[in-house]
């Protein structure tokens, strides 16, 4: 199992979110601030099977807003392993 530490634009939260949900992805999302001019953000957390990491990150750039000058990034994705999982 995998966790995809997503931070991106609060712009793009919405439909970022809401195209994963209708893939069967699970989504927690937390605002967050951050970079150079602490420009509102948001961090999802989408814990996901080792096989489907490339299908999230695929929706993903697929569906985050174009880049609004030509150097700068759309989205900070880190993927970690998950040692253990429980829900309670």
């Amino acid at each position: 199992m995998k966790l995809i530490l997503t931070i991106i634009s609060d712009n793009d939260n919405e439909p970022v979110s809401h195209a994963l949900i209708t893939e069967g992805f699970r989504v927690t999302r937390v605002a967050s601030t951050g970079g150079f001019f602490r420009k509102g953000s948001t961090t999802l957390l989408i814990g996901v099977a080792d096989e489907k990491v490339d299908q999230a990150i695929e929706i993903i750039r697929k569906t985050v807003s174009p880049a609004q000058e030509p150097e700068s990034k759309r989205a900070t994705l880190f993927v970690l392993n998950v040692v253990n999982f429980t829900q309670i």
